[in-house]
């Protein structure tokens, strides 16, 4: 026995090695480069087919392959990425969520290009590189965490490693050439990617998908060091090798049995969605790269094509419609992304799973295997599919309510493979499974017939959510995700809808896609074909219905039409793009074409000789009615955004929004105190804000200004000490329900949905603020939007119906404002209002936050502009060192507190 552990243990060792290499890869490159490089996998998969390349099929021998691939081709491949690829992303200022779909092109561009060269099957002949004695890998690893610990530790690289890491831009500035280190990580990353596959590839599955898989696995251990502990990723990475190897040795008799040896089986499995799910996770941004296709209108008849299109194939036969009846399964899969990922703003890398499953569970229902439930026909067994994977949706909708960015993509992805490993991998759950199609569609022309109306009714459902409250919802989220809350919109329940209504579409499709091939085959709902939808839906319009629709024809497509591969390497180059260029392809070709078609300019005679030949062209009647868009209209004079002269309404109007109800008792708070590691922000707080007066708070930087401003708004709770708003306690009341309460916030950083336009920005206000669901919502919601929009001078047809991506901050400040009063709320919290503004329109925002407080509107207001504070408030506060200081009115207090 003491033999068996012995062996086991070395076993695990030689694992565990290779898993540290991973994890010391991934953690230089990250800190290097503050990129989690998701095609460490791939390049470790192209560098093992490249030694076997040179050493099996040229006859190069082993010693010359191995330094040409460890010392040449991979650190040229990690410099190439670097160069060509992440350094254009850091100089666009690229966020997490651009460089993530980067990452993944690149991922998906190695793994096509591999299939397209070496042919997706298994080689069972590589080179070995080290004996299979784990001492020797074990020597391997500890020498390389040795040596980049003593790099790190003792040189003057290392110690601008550590500077560059702590802090880039103060890095640069100090003299250290960044991109130096950048591209000194990269090569080291790309070095042991290359190494880990060297040493992996004669013992594991040498093929273009199972390798870059099995190394993205290991990626727990370095989550588990934060991306940042060498030693704490090699304990991590033996320990689990170890522990993984001994659970071999445990035999259970029972149900508990497969079980227990998929868990032996797949424990770094269980490591990653431990470190994903349950560790402190990294990133924080969720944006993804805004495609053109979130603003650029649908083209004329760009439907009625698509549609024509997917009817062409019932004129195919043979195996061409064989092939065809993937298409329309693939597009319900592919729209599950553009609800949760294009419309709703949250990175999933697991549909592939939920697919999956629809699938699985169909099978299981039709076969009489569903623990519970008797067996079904094809078409209600796949409807119970459908309702019973939605709600598993919760599995990747939990974990966004505290991950973004890169956790939330490990999370979502980690969801994936768990359900890949440990559900279809496992025979207890698929063994002996069929799947055929429903009676009457057992022939493919007929089953592409049910499919397509399965289809349009995916479509339908995707437009119900990508449109009206629940859309501009969605996409309010997605563009600012406070914003979103500050507007009344419940983020974590439509965080959590989103991913459910994902996850129902997803098994719809893919139990149209098992229908399809007669079979549960595993293999379609892989974990990097999940990786591969999600950079396809991105490319080609993360927002856009078509683009599902054309992702969907060009993925199975050019894989059918042409060698393996290709729709991967395809997309992978276009994944690229959209990393480097912000707008993706379509804004690319959209601003060629544009360039093309271009009006030539014309000499003033050739206007009037324009005019003469056609005056309709020059007569009001072609002009933009003044309530629609107008892509041409010219720049409208300041006066029209921001008049210089107040609004003359003396009186109650459409322009002034309606009084509170006259008992309403104002919003305090109570002895407030907060704490940030051991720093104390706020130190029993007391603070009234009144209905019908202008209060302000002022301090230096560091006084508790902000911090109470958030306790206020919702954002952030004391550690001790109550809030009330008309006598009841709000203290736990999130944003988005206080709100609804009738508290509304601007804030510091303007927080305004770029994808929306003017009038739909404001209209989120008034759909998820204080108005209340009635049978005449609509019309109350139109004109509350029309109050606001006119109270802030934005009710131009030329103005209201432009995109506020396209706005100055002038404007888009207003906008902010305009949301929050649509609400109609009877207590506003503006967060430093006058930031970015001109005097012109800090001197038009004060007339207005004057007529709201004459109107009976309670006020806060935080502000460092000392001058627009003494000409706005009737009571200013005073903060230092977390308490208030001093409070009266401005004359008083301001010639007291400012020298």
């Amino acid at each position: 026995m003491s033999s068996l552990s012995y062996d086991l243990t070395l076993a695990g060792l030689a694992v565990g090695s290779a898993a540290a290499l991973t994890g010391i890869g991934l953690i230089v490159t990250y800190r290097a480069t503050g990129v989690l490089n998701f095609a460490h996998g791939a390049i470790a998969m192209v560098c093992a087919y490249v030694l076997r390349q040179l050493a099996v099929e040229w006859g190069w021998p082993l010693p010359l392959a191995t330094a040409f691939t460890l010392l040449v081709v991979a650190p040229a491949i990690g410099l190439l990425l670097e160069k060509a690829v992440f350094r254009p992303l850091s100089v666009l200022g690229s966020d997490p969520a651009r460089t993530l779909v980067a990452s993944i092109g690149v991922f998906i561009l190695l793994v096509g290009g591999a299939a397209l060269i070496w042919g997706p099957g298994a080689k069972a002949d590589a080179p070995v590189l080290v004996s299979a004695d784990p001492w020797a890998q074990l020597a391997v690893t500890v020498a390389l965490a040795a040596g980049v610990w003593a790099v790190t530790r003792w040189t003057r690289f290392g110690g601008e490693l550590r500077a560059v890491v702590d802090n880039w831009p103060l890095a640069v500035l100090s003299g250290i050439d960044a991109d130096r280190v950048a591209s000194a990580g990269w090569a080291f990353g790309a070095f042991t990617a290359g190494l880990t596959g060297a040493l992996l590839a004669p013992f594991v599955r040498l093929d273009p998908y199972g390798m870059p898989l099995l190394v993205m696995e290991v990626v727990a251990v370095a989550v588990a060091a934060r991306m940042r502990s060498l030693l704490v990723a090699t304990t991590v990475a033996l320990g689990i090798g170890v522990a993984q190897s001994q659970l071999t040795r445990l035999h259970p008799s029972g149900r508990a049995e497969p079980l227990l040896q998929a868990l032996g089986a797949n424990l770094f499995v269980v490591a990653l969605l431990i470190a994903a799910l349950v560790l402190p996770g990294i990133g924080s941004r969720n944006t993804l790269p805004r495609t053109a296709t979130a603003r650029v209108p649908t083209p004329p008849g760009a439907w009625i094509v698509a549609t024509v299109l997917f009817l062409i194939p019932l004129g195919f036969a043979g195996s061409d419609l064989t092939t065809a009846v993937q298409v329309p399964a693939l597009a319900v899969i592919l729209l599950s992304l553009v609800v949760v990922t294009g419309r709703g703003g949250q990175i999933s890398l697991g549909q592939a799973a939920y697919a999956g499953l629809g699938a699985l569970f169909t099978a299981l229902l039709t076969a009489g295997r569903f623990p519970g439930l008797p067996e079904l026909p094809h078409l209600p067994a796949l409807a119970v599919a459908v309702l019973l994977v939605a709600p598993l949706g919760l599995l990747t909708g939990w974990p966004a309510f505290r991950r973004r960015g890169l956790a939330l993509a490990l999370a979502t992805f980690a969801v994936g493979v768990g359900v890949s490993r440990f559900v279809f991998a496992q025979p207890y759950a698929t063994s002996g499974l069929t799947l055929d199609r429903p009676a009457g569609f057992d022939g493919d022309r007929a089953f592409y017939v049910l499919e397509l109306v399965l289809l349009a009714a995916a479509l339908l459902f995707a437009v119900r959510m990508r449109r009206g409250r629940m859309g501009r919802a969605l996409a309010a989220m997605r563009d600012h995700e406070a914003g979103a809350a500050a507007a009344g919109v419940p983020v974590r329940t439509l965080k959590l809808t989103a991913f459910v209504a994902g996850a129902a579409l997803a098994a719809l499709g893919g139990g149209m896609l098992g229908m399809g091939l007669r079979a549960f085959d595993p293999g379609a709902y892989d974990p990097v074909r999940g990786l591969l939808w999600f950079a396809a839906v991105v490319v080609l319009g993360a927002d856009s219905l078509l683009g599902a629709l054309l992702a969907a024809a060009l993925l199975v497509g050019l894989d059918a039409g042409t060698r393996g591969g290709v729709a991967a390497a395809l997309i992978g180059v276009l994944a690229l793009l959209v990393g480097r260029f912000p707008g993706g392809p379509y804004e690319a070709l959209r601003a060629a074409a544009a360039g093309v078609l271009r009006r030539p300019a014309l000499t003033p005679l050739g206007e009037r000789a324009r005019s003469a030949l056609s005056p309709a062209a020059g007569s009001p009647r072609s002009r933009p009615a003044p309530d629609k868009p107008s892509r041409t209209s010219a720049r409208i004079p300041r006066s029209r955004f921001w008049p210089d002269k107040p609004s003359p309404s003396p009186t109650r109007s459409p322009q002034t929004p309606p009084r509170p109800p006259a008992d309403a008792r104002p919003l305090t708070a109570h002895h407030l105190t907060a704490a940030y590691d051991g720093f104390t922000a706020l130190d029993g707080v007391d603070l009234c804000v009144p209905p019908g007066r202008i209060t302000a708070v002022v301090g230096p930087n560091g006084a508790g200004k902000s911090t109470l401003f958030h306790c206020l708004a919702g954002t952030l709770r004391p550690a001790s000490g109550r809030i009330t708003l008309d006598g009841k306690d709000i203290t736990r009341t999130p944003a988005h329900a206080r709100t609804r309460l009738g508290v509304a916030r601007t804030f510091q950083q303007l927080a305004v949905f770029p994808s929306l336009t003017i009038t739909e920005n404001v209209r989120v206000g008034t759909e998820q603020g204080h108005l209340r669901h009635s049978a005449t919502e609509a019309a109350e919601a139109a004109e509350a939007t029309d109050q606001a929009l006119r109270l802030l001078s934005l009710h131009d047809g030329a103005t209201r119906h432009r995109p506020a991506a396209d706005l100055p901050t002038g404007t888009l400040r207003r906008v902010e404002l305009a949301r929050a009063l649509a609400g109609r709320p009877h207590t506003l919290l503006l967060d430093e209002p006058a930031a970015g503004l001109d005097t012109a329109e800090v001197a038009a925002l004060a007339r207005v936050l004057r007529a709201l407080a004459a109107d009976g509107m309670a006020l806060l207001v935080v502000e460092h502009d000392i001058d627009l504070v003494a000409n706005l408030a009737d009571t200013v506060h005073v903060m230092a060192a977390g308490r208030i200081v001093m409070s009266g009115p401005p004359t008083e207090v301001l010639q007291r507190a400012v020298p």
